[in-house]
């Protein structure tokens, strides 16, 4: 047989094949988070997982290989609280598209739907969805999706954000067929609101709505303790009515609570000790004043980076007041803030229209004192210990999630580019931005 039909059959059979099940990027700097940074390391990928990370890796006979010099490997990021992939039933409306307490809707219905009887008290379980799970909602033809991921997000901790009790979050990552092939982790959590329905309803106030919490908390421990009393002793014994509310927040690993203003982060916390419940304060703008607080008691802040800002729609003649003028100022200061304290923090980009702007409001951050290091791990590692999955996700480490973001320069950096990003070992090659994209930049 001539040589070149040889050839031309080792590649047919090649291709038929399929993609290789190892893939190596050798010679990259290597950001592994969890351990120094390698200046000249290889990284092993083999179905899906991270077969190997180091300066003295053997890259399989098998293998694929892209060359790294010149880039850098980081793990990929995590958006610690989104909606993404989510469908708009179980997202909160925006502040500025809720209507004003007692004014009537933009375009009132030809048909009134029929009024709901109000709610008595908290065992009508009003604005209570927790066991609504996000694992169960997802779309994985979200179009927000491929744009999260050629920013070099990988995973996102989505949650319904709609009502008090909101629903249960789940982590995932950000590509595959199906909703199914995209959970790490569900229930991440459960979603807590302070939304209220007005004083026509129950619960109408601030006040109201931390009672009922405080009451589902304590409904939930009475429940739990009659369903093992009955499990012990079911002959003779009359068996508890089911309550999925309580079972949503009885399952939940953690309870999420917003948090933005000193005043607020100080109140939940002692709201919050009695619960004995793994806890999570998310917002927290105003936490730089707190951190010594926070790191006291031990609890993780999702800093939002929808960053406080005058409503562009405002009445202009009205001065702002110092305090609102400085709440504002000191927002971005706040990452720089706690990570100086040890408190454990990561980012949510909820409430940012796109990716770049969340490039946007990073970079106020680091300018206000925010290291790079700091920020990859918030990103990154940190995000996976809030969330528990610190074992799967968040640093390149044997064994792991092969999920990484491939850059040609530091991560953050003004004319750095994403090269490549791999999920679950999988690997997206960001498009080209367009002329558009290049001027919104600048």
């Amino acid at each position: 047989m001539p040589r070149w039909i040889a050839v031309l059959l080792l590649g047919v059979a090649a291709l038929q094949a399929g993609p290789p099940t190892a893939l190596a990027i050798r010679d990259a700097r290597i950001v592994r988070v969890s351990g120094p940074v390698l200046e000249r390391g290889t990284v092993v990928i083999r179905d899906g997982l991270i077969e190997a990370v180091g300066t003295d890796v053997n890259i399989p006979a098998d293998a694929w290989v892209i060359e790294g010099k010149g880039l850098t490997v980081y793990p990929g990021l995590i958006d610690a609280l989104s909606t993404i992939g989510l469908p708009a039933s179980a997202v909160a409306e925006p502040p500025d598209r809720v209507p004003s307490r007692g004014s009537p809707p933009a375009t009132p219905p030809s048909t009134p739907a029929p009024a709901a009887p109000p709610a008595r008290g908290p065992e009508d379980r009003p604005s209570n969805t927790s066991w609504l799970r996000a694992a169960d909602l997802l779309n994985a033809s979200d179009k927000k999706i491929e744009a999260a991921r050629n920013a070099g997000f990988t995973t996102a901790v989505v949650f319904p954000t709609r009502g008090i009790f909101a629903g249960e979050g789940a982590v995932v990552n950000l590509a595959g067929e199906s909703a199914g092939k995209m959970v790490v982790s569900s229930p991440a959590g459960l979603y807590l609101s302070f939304a209220t329905g007005g004083f026509a309803n129950y619960p109408g106030s601030l006040m109201g709505v931390l009672a009922y919490i405080r009451q589902v908390w304590l409904d939930a421990g009475h429940y739990q303790l009659a369903r093992e009393f009955y499990a012990r002793h079911t002959a003779g014994t009359r068996r508890p009515d089911y309550d999925r509310a309580l079972e949503g927040w009885l399952e939940a690993p953690r309870i999420l609570l917003p948090a933005s203003r000193a005043v607020e982060i100080d109140r939940l916390l002692r709201f919050a000790a009695p619960l004995k419940a793994p806890l999570a304060l998310y917002g927290g703008h105003e936490a730089h004043r707190v951190a010594a607080q926070l790191k006291s008691a031990g609890v993780p802040v999702i800093v939002s980076l929808k960053w406080p800002a005058r409503d562009k729609d405002a009445d202009p003649e009205p001065a702002d007041s110092l305090r609102t003028l400085e709440y504002r100022d000191g927002a971005p200061s706040t990452p720089a803030a706690l990570a100086s304290a040890g408190v454990r923090f990561a980012f949510s980009s909820e409430g940012l229209a796109s990716p770049r702007d969340v490039a946007k409001a990073l970079k106020r951050a680091l300018a206000a004192g925010l290291s790079q290091a700091d920020a990859v791990r918030a990103f990154t590692l940190s995000a996976a210990e809030i969330f528990g999955v610190a074992d799967r996700l968040g640093s390149l480490d044997r064994g792991k999630i092969a999920n990484l973001v491939v850059t040609d320069g530091e991560l953050f950096g003004e004319k750095t580019k994403v090269r490549y990003v791999f999920i679950d070992g999988v690997k997206f090659e960001p498009a080209p931005e367009t002329g558009e994209e290049k001027e919104a930049a600048q």
